[in-house]
């Protein structure tokens, strides 16, 4: 991951090997008072993460990620220069942000989509 100190200007980067790791991570900046914004390709594997970061409060920008792939200066790819591409697109206010619904409205969507299905089978459809 790649990160910068809006207040001092430094750039750092880390690697999170785990789960435990990257939560004791984000907790400690949520006890530190920061702020924070998070921006990630989409992925369908990192629900857990989507909720730790709405738990505590921080901004999650999910980015398209064919669009991202289309920034990449190189053909060789890196988690450590895709973390360095993610955060040159949110400073420089190009991230190719797509929408996504909290977690409140995507714990609905089953259950919506559980009715719908009940009222089609009481109408015989």
């Amino acid at each position: 991951m790649a990160f910068v100190d809006t207040d001092t200007g430094e750039l750092n980067e880390r690697k999170l090997g785990h789960r435990e790791e990257a939560e004791h991570f984000y907790r400690e900046l949520k006890v530190s008072g920061k702020q924070v914004r998070v921006g990630m390709e989409a992925s369908g594997h990192a629900r857990w993460f989507e909720r730790l970061l709405s738990e505590l409060q921080f901004e999650l920008w999910i980015g398209e990620a064919a669009k991202i792939r289309t920034k990449r200066v190189r053909k060789q790819k890196t988690d450590r220069q895709d973390a360095q591409l993610l955060l040159t697109l949110l400073l420089e206010d190009r991230f190719p942000r797509i929408w996504i619904p909290n977690p409140e409205n995507r714990n609905l969507r089953p259950l919506l989509w559980h009715r719908h299905r009940l009222v089609q089978i009481a109408r015989g459809s």
